[in-house]
């Protein structure tokens, strides 16, 4: 077993918190990213940055 394994076994309950917060950020963006910061192996917080991309217009374009 790794020493990363020893520190944030993956069979316990509390990864599920973690990474269903992950599954619902990436289900919620259309564009934009989702960041996990971990410190001494566990996530310690989840960013969620938001892009709002505008169609061309069909005006534009002539």
């Amino acid at each position: 077993m790794s020493e990363a394994q020893k520190k944030n076994p993956v069979d316990g309950g509390e990864h599920l918190k973690w990474l269903e917060l992950v599954i619902q950020h990436v289900g919620s963006l259309r564009y934009g990213v989702v960041e996990i910061v971990v410190h001494d192996s566990h996530v310690i917080q989840i960013e969620k940055t938001e892009r709002v991309r505008l169609e061309k217009s069909a005006d534009k374009e002539k």
